[in-house]
């Protein structure tokens, strides 16, 4: 679990497509530099995000770190897209008693989203991104959260029909985070409000209701249906 506040900026020291090494594991790696700052407490097994995406530190050093990524991981996140040199943003797993200062992401990257547009107002940047997949912005909302390349941002402006939206950055944040060096076109991870999708999936499975099938049915009623039913039947019996 992380909270969307990023801790440190590394830079990006190789992208090996197959590293054959014992901390490449055969596959995928990514290693990073300029990181000590978050690597002295730092075990191997343990998990940081890197663009607010969840990974598994393999090999380390006072400096730098090594992780493994997976195919899923490189088709949904900007990562397979780095090179050497790269700014990053780095934050450790929270660890319990620590100030929560952002909001609940778990680094699991939803999509992917493009710059449009990059828009100065006073010393703060308005961006605005569209959504790579648009089956995302039931859960994209005005002043909600959402993590972008692992930072914890609060949306702005929603256009659900363009799949659009809109965040603002302090200049603060500008000074701390990744973002004010990417340029229109480019891709940035983004993971929704983890909290929407399981209001989602338990309501959607109450008004939905049990499947019939123990009915002789293989179609589901509805939790509205039944109830209107249990109306008609209630006046019915008057």
């Amino acid at each position: 679990m992380f909270t969307g506040i990023v801790e440190c900026m590394g830079k990006v020291v190789e992208f090996a497509a197959l590293d054959t090494t014992a901390a490449g594991g055969n596959g995928a790696s990514l290693a990073i530099s300029g990181a000590k700052q978050i690597l002295g407490d730092c075990h191997l097994g343990d998990s940081i995000a890197i663009n607010g995406t969840c990974l598994t530190v393999t090999e380390f050093t006072d400096d730098t770190f090594k992780v493994g990524v997976a195919p899923e991981t490189l088709s949904r996140t900007n990562l397979g897209q780095l090179l050497k040199g790269d700014p990053v943003n780095l934050e450790r797993a929270l660890a319990a008693g620590h100030r929560f200062g952002g909001h609940f992401v778990q680094g699991h990257i939803d999509a992917t989203a493009e710059i449009v547009e990059i828009t100065p107002d006073a010393n703060s940047i308005w961006y605005k991104l569209r959504v790579t997949d648009p089956k995302l912005m039931p859960y994209i909302i005005p002043k909600g959260f959402i993590a972008m390349d692992g930072t914890s941002l609060t949306v702005c402006d929603v256009s659900d029909d363009e799949a659009w939206f809109t965040i603002m950055m302090i200049a603060y944040t500008q000074t701390h985070v990744i973002m004010p060096t990417k340029k229109i076109g480019e891709l940035v991870n983004i993971e929704v409000d983890m909290l929407g999708k399981y209001v989602e999936k338990v309501t959607t499975s109450i008004l939905r209701g049990p499947s019939s099938e123990a009915e002789g049915s293989s179609s589901t009623t509805s939790y509205i249906e039944k109830i209107v039913q249990r109306v008609i039947e209630k006046n019915a019996s008057k």
